[in-house]
């Protein structure tokens, strides 16, 4: 085995795993930084280690590779929290702090707080690296852990406060295992048995609905979904992380979901006597909090997780397996049957019912603009291969509710519960796919928290275009608000949920993006087309309607 330095291995394995960026705070690792000057890697430097976390988990389900994020010892906590997304996202995160050393422990060592176990819920492997010799296989395993079952975080913590480990010399041999360096890392099929049962069941329910889940999206099942409810005639729904699964205007579909929601889609999931959820944990927010479907009603499940099978609903049939692989033997074994006219009829009638309800706000000419008349524009306007990053609360039900995905090629990749975290993750998916149009939906609230990320952005060149839902608030808290105050608000309440109205086109252009505030609906499509023509990150701040508040949930 050569001799070389852990700094030395640790830049070749990144390498030859296929990672082209890192996302750190320093000080860690620095003489690995200084081993990848000239390999094709690029080392961005991030204003906070959450940002940093953010920014690995949007790469990881951009690109279908582990994103690599990085900490010293007095981030690691800091680094932990921004996990809990990638965690909930299923997202394949490999985090790297640095961590005590044995003549240091106990004694005080200036930033040194023992954070270790803080990484316990967030990934689905937490490692130390104490000795120079177990870097190549607990590296090794940090990629099989992290792109193997349901993708997940993982954490190695290193010797030493910046990782000083591997500062030393060792025979260390690297070893590229070639099915780790993406996901899904394997494609295991259930039994053929189970298929049979599964393909029985969908083909003789008179009211079957599909449920495509992240689980869709991480095996890239998308086609096998579409092709399998064409050919039994089976309406599809989907959750915010399957968005994209089939077209928005496909006359099969039927929306978003759950509680981030299209009316229609609840209504038709609701009606259904058999739900087929592939790919979907059918937690609280895909199922309304376990209302849709109705409790008892007869449900397939398919999951490459055992642990998840029945978890929230009782199975019929339980498939063990990957989607894509799963639903291409489903496919084969299908004979062909008549029509489900009256079914799908109907599924088309709550659909046209919900657009005929929502085309006054989704038209409205209304000053300050209505949420969704921006989502309106997004639509007509995003290109044909364009990324759509969503931050949670109202952003997600937006852009999942009110934003039509036309072309196959367009994706939606969503925040899974913390909010602040589209921003950062946008310029993660926009590194990944550089030729992609990557297109970020938040609101100011969500904006603020990594503000500071524009620099980011400028100094490298990440050019994501943010759209801000201005209503300088956090409006969704209106109603509970208002139920804390038992039915209206008085004396200085508005100064928990209200902000300063602040020009944040002029603040993004003061970092070096291109901006543009927009305060009319005839004025934002050009102001889309100029941000994304500026070659450089771009904002564009939209001036919204503080009152707009979203629908609650059918159920």
């Amino acid at each position: 085995m050569p001799m070389m330095t852990g700094s030395r291995f640790f830049a070749e394995a990144m390498q030859a795993y296929g990672v082209t960026h890192i996302f750190f705070v320093p000080t860690m690792l620095l003489p690995a930084m200084a081993e990848m000057e000239d390999m094709n890697i690029r080392r961005v430097v991030t204003h906070g280690e959450k940002a940093a976390a953010y920014m690995a988990d949007g790469y990881a389900r951009a690109s279908h590779k582990p994103g690599i994020c990085m900490a010293q010892n007095i981030g690691g906590a800091n680094l932990a929290a921004g996990l809990r997304d990638a965690y909930m996202a299923c997202s394949p995160v490999i985090a790297i702090t640095g961590g005590p050393d044995s003549d240091s422990m106990y004694r005080y060592l200036y930033q040194e707080v023992e954070d270790f176990s803080m990484f316990d819920p967030v990934t689905k492997f937490n490692a130390r690296i104490d000795k120079l010799s177990r870097l190549p296989d607990l590296l090794r395993q940090a990629f099989r852990e992290a792109t193997t079952g349901a993708p997940r975080p993982v954490h190695l913590e290193m010797r030493g406060s910046h990782g000083q480990v591997t500062e030393e010399e060792g025979n260390l041999e690297l070893i590229v295992e070639e099915q780790y360096k993406q996901y899904p890392a394997f494609r295991p099929e259930p039994e053929m048995e189970r298929i049979r049962e599964a393909a029985k069941a969908l083909t003789s329910a008179q009211k079957p609905v599909i449920v495509a889940g992240g689980g869709v999206t991480a095996s890239q099942a998308e086609p096998e979904v579409v092709e399998l409810a064409e050919k039994l005639s089976i309406p599809v729904a989907t959750s915010l992380n399957g968005k994209g699964t089939i077209s928005d205007d496909h006359p099969l579909a039927l929306g978003v979901v759950g509680t981030y929601s299209r009316r229609c889609a609840n209504q038709g999931v609701a009606e259904a006597e058999l739900v087929f959820f592939i790919g979907s944990h059918t937690g609280s927010q895909v199922t309304n909090n376990w209302k849709i479907p109705r409790p008892g009603t007869a449900v397939i499940q398919l999951d490459i997780s055992p642990a998840d099978l029945g978890r929230n609903y009782p199975n019929r049939v339980s498939l063990l397996g990957d989607a894509k692989v799963t639903l291409r033997q489903l496919i084969e074994q299908l004979k062909p049957i008549e029509p489900r006219t009256s079914w799908i009829r109907r599924a088309q009638q709550l659909v046209s019912e919900w657009r005929e309800e929502v085309a006054p706000v989704r038209n409205s000419d209304a000053v300050p603009m209505r949420p969704e008349r921006i989502c309106k524009e997004i639509t007509d306007f995003l290109p044909s291969n364009a990324v759509l990053v969503s931050d949670t609360g109202h952003s997600g039900i937006w852009t999942g509710s009110m934003i039509d995905f036309k072309k196959p090629e367009q994706r939606y990749i969503r925040c899974a519960g913390s909010l602040g975290w589209a921003f950062p993750a946008s310029l993660g998916v926009k590194c990944a796919l550089s030729d992609r149009p990557v297109l970020c939906f938040t609101g100011d609230g969500g904006f603020y928290y990594h503000l500071a990320e524009l620099e980011t952005a400028a100094r490298f060149g990440i050019n994501a275009v943010i759209v801000v839902n201005d209503n300088r608030s956090l409006n969704q808290e209106i109603r509970l608000f208002d139920a804390a105050y038992g039915g209206q608000q008085r004396g200085k309440s508005r100064e928990m949920w209200v902000f300063e109205d602040i020009n944040l086109a002029k603040v993004a252009e003061a970092m070096g993006c291109f901006s543009v505030r927009v305060e009319r609906p005839s004025e934002l499509k050009g102001a889309l087309e100029r941000a994304f023509a500026a070659n450089k990150p771009a904002v564009v701040d939209v001036v919204s309607d503080i009152n707009a508040l979203a629908s609650r949930a059918w159920s």
